[in-house]
């Protein structure tokens, strides 16, 4: 059973990477195969570093993607990044499950986006899973999905996320910069979903509800013939709803909003019996009454389609399948795919901020966790930059303030527009890139509490509209010329001026040195005069004193030798004690002529 299973897993994976496909069940960090649809599921872990998994408690009866998630509380937009081809035409498609996860019984809405565009907003309940499905055509090599914050305490979550490469030739009226938002794909007749097995394109056709009047139709055949672009499967066109009579008619129903938007609905049909000479089936569309297309006639096992665009419509809108006047029988419609149209969708953050914030996020390990477009939709912008509000928005400022930031500053020079750059309390080593003095618009440059090194870039220190702090550097020379520190530095003050702090060690070890071979000097001259009064006063005790009557005359020499000794040391201190002075003012002379650079 184990090998079995594994066989699926591979067998799945090389079928999703033959076609492009991905499954990702949120919140986990397994691999297995669906045993519901036989696709492939990987874990989230290689897509998003932040955020929380979330197994469900009553997990065990749940479709599996669906038993886990993943809810974001941290971030105005968490988003996942999956790599595509830039000009591929995708569908992709998000899940949510709140199942009570928290205990709060309070399904949360937010918002869902995808490349930068307004998807959808998402409305949850407690009990019952949805989903939500796009369509559209790549602009990057990228797709992101992310969800949105947007009221207090209600944190988005997702759980799984499944993409799907379509064919080019697929619903092919559609604007290239445009987008198809489903809002109904349903099946007429089956019992059962049709997706991944008989849809190659695993799009997701659920079984229609009949109602009073209607009848379902069915086939004994087991294939359809489908030469369409949009490739319906042959299982969605074995079976048919149809009426009792001609004078009846079929309401679609379209799950539209009830205020009016443009709409893309593409209606399939395939006769399910044959039919005898007398026998013909003819039906044309009507919106509220009015004939909207001409009649159409289908035909036996082979697929026809009718395609519906360039129409507003709401929920108060009837669209129904009337028999035109000369069929015998009533109309039928096997499938029904319903679509509203997006705005035109958006190009993204600026090319160059966006190549440059990939530098970044190269650079540093502490960004790379932000997917999404940097700046749109707006106001959801990642939390550390500001963006223009230009539909094509450039970013203005860099908020990385004790980020986490640590190394080298790599090279962000496209990012024309910035006019903030903060990242000081970081971990930032080496110089200062020249390039940031040449960034034309920027005019505050934050780098305080770093350890960057070497001189300030003349294209900085010469920018007078520039305010820059790079105070708390200990290793940073800012006096615009060649310099060396060593553990004295260099600093700007916040007003950009500059405050020296001197070496100290040259002053430290001219004054300890001369001090040192003072205390000597000093401590053998008193020994000396020490020894030389101790051996006058002998002689003279010997001799009964100079002043004495019949005193040696020889003690009194001694006793003027010893007096002169003395005169000899005083002069040698006073003159060590000049030279000393003169030194030390030597070495304070240089250090205050290049304080004063």
């Amino acid at each position: 059973m184990a090998t079995f299973l594994l066989f699926l897993i591979i067998a799945a994976s090389a079928f999703s990477t033959l076609n492009a496909d991905v499954n990702i069940d949120c919140g986990t960090s397994e691999l297995y195969s669906s045993d519901d649809y036989s696709i492939g599921w990987v874990g989230d872990d290689n897509y998003i570093q932040h955020g929380e998994s979330v197994e469900l408690r009553s997990s065990s009866s749940l479709y599996q993607p669906l038993a886990t998630l993943r809810v974001f509380a941290d971030r105005k937009k968490s988003c996942y990044n999956i790599d595509s081809s830039k000009g591929s035409k995708v569908l992709v498609r998000a899940y949510f499950y709140y199942g009570n996860y928290d205990g709060k019984s309070s399904p949360p809405s937010f918002d869902l986006h995808f490349d930068g565009n307004h998807w959808a907003t998402v409305e949850t309940s407690i009990d019952q899973s949805v989903f939500y499905e796009v369509i559209y055509v790549t602009k990057t090599d990228t797709i992101s999905v992310c969800v949105a914050q947007t009221a207090p305490n209600m944190f988005p979550f997702i759980s799984a996320i499944e993409v799907r490469d379509l064919d080019s030739k697929m619903y092919a009226d559609l604007d290239l910069n445009r987008a198809l938002m489903l809002k109904r794909r349903v099946a007429y007749g089956t019992k059962a979903i049709v997706r991944s097995i008989d849809d190659i394109y695993d799009r997701i056709w659920v079984p229609a509800v009949s109602v009073d009047g209607l009848t379902v139709l069915s086939s004994d055949e087991i294939l359809v013939e489908v030469d369409l672009g949009d490739s319906p499967p042959s299982a969605v066109l074995l079976n048919a709803f149809s009426t009792d009579s001609t004078s009846s008619s079929i309401r679609l129903g379209t799950n539209l909003p009830t205020t009016k938007v443009p709409i893309y609905m593409n209606m399939y049909f395939s006769e399910v019996s044959v039919l005898d000479s007398t026998q013909t089936r003819s039906f044309e569309l009507q919106i509220d009454g009015t004939p909207s297309s001409k009649p159409f006639i289908p035909a036996y096992l082979k697929a026809g389609e009718m395609i519906l665009t360039n129409v507003t419509a709401s929920s108060s809108n009837n669209f129904t399948l009337v028999a035109t006047s000369d069929s015998t029988l009533p109309p039928l419609i096997n499938a029904l795919e319903v679509f509203t149209i997006s705005d035109e969708l958006t190009d993204g953050t600026n090319s160059d901020d966006v190549d440059g914030l990939v530098s970044l996020q190269g650079q540093f390990d502490a960004l790379g966790d932000w997917g999404g477009d940097p700046c749109l939709p707006s106001p959801y912008s990642w939390d550390w930059i500001n963006c223009t509000s230009d539909s094509t928005p450039r970013v203005t400022a860099l908020h990385l303030g004790s980020f986490g930031l640590s190394g080298l500053l790599p090279d962000f020079s496209s990012m024309t527009s910035l006019e903030i750059i903060d990242m000081h309390n970081n971990s930032l080593i080496g110089s200062i890139p020249e390039f940031l003095g040449t960034l034309p618009n920027l005019k505050q440059l934050n780098l305080a509490g770093n350890g960057l090194s070497g001189s300030i870039p003349s294209s900085i220190s010469n920018n007078k509209k520039l305010k820059l702090v790079v105070t708390d550097n200990p290793d940073l020379c800012v006096s615009g010329k060649s310099c060396e520190t060593a553990s004295g530095v260099d600093t700007f003050d916040s007003d950009g001026s500059s405050g020296k702090k001197k070496s100290k060690l040259p002053v430290i070890l001219g004054t300890t040195i001369p001090v040192f071979v003072l205390l000597w000097v000093i401590a053998g001259v008193c020994a000396v005069l020490h020894h030389k009064r101790k051996s006058a006063a002998i002689a003279a005790g010997n001799a009964g004193g100079a002043n004495k009557p019949y005193g040696n005359p020889q003690a009194g020499q001694m006793q003027m030798a010893a007096n002169n000794n003395n005169n000899t040391a005083q002069n040698m201190v006073h003159d060590f004690m000049v030279n000393v002075q003169e030194q030390l003012q030597s070495a304070q002379e240089p250090a205050d002529q290049n304080n004063q650079q």
